[in-house]
């Protein structure tokens, strides 16, 4: 009970890492595998309790076990095979696609629950002792696998090897345990070992989306094809940097110009002291250094995988920033000195969504605080009409600037369509006819509105707090 109820929820954590590529990191992603591995506890714990009455426990045990191991290694698989077809990241095509993976596993696994109960349940007076004992031990064993994967193997296996451990380890023990029971028959050994092998050559044979697997993120780098130096870097679902091997005053991504021009137009002339929340591919900085030559970098960055990346496969020279701290910025960001930068750059993103404690209103203070009295805060956000969430970050925005602005194409501010939205915050007025200007010499279709523009049009938007931010749920149609 304690290995089961541990296997059942490694494969829970692992789902995140499994489904990423397809739906994305989002508050509906992790809602659906929650829920979908609590309703096969749930049924499995019914199931199991009906067969435990109705067949000796005995016989039951290590069927178990070898079923629940096959249906575990084939989860990652059905995940490659079904996860194309169910990419849209609306909430059903996610319950569906965790539901064809991981419901019977759970289901197999936590049928055991009942069936052990059932074997050490020979005096009536004991129930409420065994009952409790076994559902503490089954609780132990889930807390068990939840801190395993999560504090140790995520961060030094890939999924695929962890999934086959877990199978296999229950395929194993169940062959095991049936033949110290005597029950194990040809046919059953040789199901049980057929598809293993099955289940974990497709494991091997059938590909996922990953180059690689880093802490948080299934990544992959693809060369483009219309430029030969040009490299795209992809985290699950979503096309996060492009770098220029040769150029790195390249910017491929329309809000990258943009951050651009306002950092152009913003501060004065020479080099700047800038900080990023969000290293990425590292574009922006080495941009910086290419146009600002004497200006300084600091990175927080919470994967240090992404790190490794931009060094091997992107081009990324590690003396070229200043400072590169690996962790969540709420943490990093405390240690770094008030007052220290002209210029920082909120561009993290977990999936299409900004995390939602890198949005509130605490938040922002704390960036703030870092700013010099004329310094610049720049921030990227994704939306989908009705805009809500970036008309919210506009008005949490202007709870902390006196100044705000914000940048994007006519459709995107009236509602009609949605993608990247560039916010500008400063305690010092903003040069908007500057940037005007910038952006109509550039041909960039996109204009800016600051003042009385920004409150009309987040008017009547929610402020994000630490202790109300409901970003996911803010956000517009995906």
């Amino acid at each position: 009970m304690f290995f089961t109820s541990a296997a059942v929820l490694v494969l829970e954590i692992l789902a995140g890492r499994l489904l990423a590529p397809y739906v994305g990191v989002t508050l509906e992603t992790f809602t659906a595998i929650i829920g979908t591995v609590l309703a096969g506890i749930s049924l499995g714990a019914w199931l199991g309790g009906r067969a435990a009455d109705r067949r000796p426990p005995t016989r039951l045990l290590g069927p178990l076990l070898i079923v629940g191991g096959l249906l575990s290694l084939a989860a990652p698989t059905i995940v490659e095979v079904f996860g194309p077809g169910l990419r849209g990241g609306e909430p059903v095509e996610i319950v569906i696609l965790t539901a064809l993976a991981f419901l019977l596993p759970a289901v197999v696994l936590s049928a055991v629950t009942p069936v052990v109960v059932k074997l050490q349940l020979a005096d009536l007076a004991r129930t409420g002792t065994v009952v409790g004992r076994f559902s503490a031990v089954g609780t132990a064993g889930a807390i068990f696998g939840t801190f395993l994967t999560g504090f140790v193997l995520l961060a030094a296996f890939p999924t695929r090897p962890v999934v086959f451990g877990v199978g296999a380890a229950l395929v194993a023990w169940g062959l095991a345990l049936t033949l110290r029971l005597g029950r194990l028959g040809v046919t059953v050994a040789a199901i049980a070992v057929i598809g293993t092998l099955f289940a974990g050559g497709a494991l091997a044979v059938v590909e996922g989306p990953c180059d690689t697997e880093t802490t948080y993120y299934c990544a992959r780098v693809e060369v483009d094809q219309q430029r030969a130096s040009g490299r795209v870097l992809w985290l699950d679902t979503l096309r996060h940097s492009y770098v220029d091997l040769e150029d790195p005053t390249h910017l491929e991504f329309r809000y990258m110009r943009l951050i651009a021009d306002l950092v152009d137009t913003q501060t004065d002339p020479g080099s700047v002291d800038a900080l990023y929340i969000g290293g990425g591919g590292f574009t922006l900085p080495r941009w910086l250094a290419a146009v600002r030559p004497g200006s300084t970098s600091t990175v927080l960055e919470l994967d240090g995988g992404l790190v490794d990346i931009a060094v091997d496969r992107l081009g990324l020279d590690p003396d070229d920033i200043d400072e590169i701290r690996v962790g969540d910025a709420r943490l990093t960001l405390g240690p770094l000195p008030a007052g220290g930068f002209d210029l920082i750059v909120g561009d993290a993103f977990g999936g299409i969504s900004v995390p939602w404690h890198l949005t509130t209103r605490e938040f922002l203070e704390e960036i703030e605080a870092r700013l010099r009295s004329d310094g610049i805060y720049l921030m990227n956000v994704i939306d989908r009409p009705p805009n809500a969430f970036a008309q919210a970050e506009a008005a949490t925005l202007r709870e902390v600037f006196t100044h705000v602005a914000v940048v994007a194409p006519p459709a995107f501010l009236e509602g009609v369509a949605g993608g990247n939205f560039v916010l500008a915050a400063s305690q010092v007025p903003l040069d908007v006819e500057a940037l005007a200007a910038a952006l109509e010499v550039r041909g960039a279709a996109s204009v800016a509105i600051a003042g009385s523009e920004v409150d009309a049009w987040a008017d009547g938007a929610q402020v994000l707090r630490d202790d109300f931010a409901p970003v996911d749920q803010l956000l517009g149609d995906r």
